[in-house]
């Protein structure tokens, strides 16, 4: 893919604060979910404010020659119920958050130097085009499912279900789709850089239009945006990090409590590796760079590892590579490393001032939901151009590629206790056995 900004590009001052915070939008969704999933007293705010400082710490491993954002990660939301749920108390429960991500983080930490003293080479062996290019295409599949059923969702909730009709929800989440489509393929210049920005703004000016006509003739089926969330809103507020729990949380904290939280964070950890690899891979193509030699896998893995331990230590959340923010680079071109770490900066500085942390929380899940199948679309599409590299003629590569492909989008889980590995994860590891017992076979 030729790049309008290449990783060591600079955008002039202006139009860099517009790209990071076209990522911030890209990126926004996911990273405020997982506080919200969890509750027990999470911050989005924080959560946000944990993600920018993960990143920064990310960068500077990197040495800043890697474009990637890290944020809020899904994978161990298993394991943050754990923490809360084996506590005494939420203080506790928080204090666990910390521990548990500092247990994943050791893990990277101890992945990084084995890679550093033995290389890579083994892992391009493990983890050939052949399993690679399938994992990362079903990493996109796999959120298919949350960019449709977002589409069809509004803000304004009764009884936590949405009160806006799924129809008028539906019309701004493709007026929103197309509109980021046709930025990026007809707009000028900065439009195309841009695409995502403008099919929000557009998403949203429609879903406003509808919300005030309900409000107006008291049709609660038109009102897409919840604008209550805007009342008695400060200015400036101080995030809720998680550290600030930590003198009172750590007096219910015993060698039981430690031992359960490492059971639940360890074993995940090496599933997020494996997703690691498949996200650095996968950006690798996109950017025609190998991020796994240069900066180095080892790298990579301990700015991931290092981050998400800052990450937890403010927000609560581990912190992983986003898709979101390798598709918003595979769409708008754009793998500036200044623009990512400009977002981190931006992300920390917003989660102090309520206004702006509102307004972004208040984009309805539809308007959301046309921006995430492009950019969950380009996932999966960078994934199958992998396969591209692959010679399907031959039946162990089809075997390989064929059990990847059906376990991943089928949603082949396993549970051992309070851990469960996701459909990537098992997809993945059933894609490395198979590669493993085929690739002695002697080309057809």
């Amino acid at each position: 893919m030729k790049l309008i900004y290449n990783i060591t590009d600079k955008p002039k001052f202006p139009q860099l604060l517009i790209f990071a915070f076209q990522q911030v939008l890209a990126i926004l969704a996911a990273t405020i979910a997982v506080p919200a999933i969890i509750g027990n007293g999470m911050s989005q705010s924080a959560a946000l404010f944990g993600a920018g400082i993960g990143t920064l710490i990310y960068q500077l491993f990197t040495k800043f020659k890697s474009p990637v954002y890290l944020g809020s990660s899904f994978a161990f939301i298993g394991s943050m119920f754990a923490a809360f749920g084996g506590a005494a108390s939420a203080a506790a429960g928080h204090v666990g958050l910390i521990f548990g991500a500092a247990f994943a983080g050791l893990v990277y930490v101890v992945i990084a130097i084995i890679i550093k003293l033995v290389g890579v080479n083994w892992i391009e062996k493990l983890m050939p085009a052949a399993v690679i290019g399938p994992t990362v295409a079903i990493i996109g599949l796999s959120l298919a499912g949350n960019a449709v059923g977002d589409l069809s969702t509004g803000k304004v909730l009764v009884e936590g279900v949405s009160a806006c009709s799924p129809y008028v929800a539906i019309i701004c989440g493709l007026v929103t789709l197309f509109s980021v489509m046709l930025f990026s393929v007809y707009g000028k210049k900065m439009m195309k850089l841009i695409p995502f920005i403008l099919g929000i703004l557009v998403g949203y000016i429609v879903a406003t239009i509808f919300t005030v006509i309900g409000i107006a003739t008291d049709n609660v089926a038109l009102q897409v945006i919840n604008f209550s969330v805007f009342k008695g809103m400060g200015f400036f507020a101080i995030p809720d990090f998680t550290f600030l729990n930590f003198a009172e949380g750590i007096k219910g904290i015993n060698g039981s409590f430690i031992a359960t939280v490492a059971v639940a964070y360890i074993p995940v950890a090496f599933v997020v590796f494996a997703e690691h690899i498949a996200d650095h891979k996968n950006l690798s193509t996109i950017i025609d760079k190998n991020l796994l030699k240069e900066p180095g896998l080892h790298r990579t893995l301990l700015g991931d590892g290092v981050g998400s331990i800052a990450g937890a230590l403010f927000g609560g959340c581990p912190n992983t590579t986003y898709g979101e923010s390798v598709g918003c680079i595979a769409i708008t071109r754009n793998a500036s490393v200044v623009t990512i770490t400009t977002t981190a900066i931006m992300c920390i500085v917003i989660s102090f001032f309520s206004p702006f942390v509102t307004f972004l929380a208040s984009i309805p899940n539809c308007v959301m939901g046309g921006v995430c199948i492009a950019l969950y679309g380009f996932i999966a599409v960078s994934g199958l151009k992998m396969i591209q590299q692959v010679d399907l003629n031959q039946n162990k590569n089809l075997f390989v590629v064929a059990v990847i492909l059906i376990t991943g989008i089928g949603g082949f889980t396993l549970t051992f206790g309070k851990v469960t590995l996701t459909s990537i994860a098992c997809a993945l590891i059933l894609g490395i056995i198979t590669n493993v017992i085929l690739s002695r076979a002697k080309a057809e």
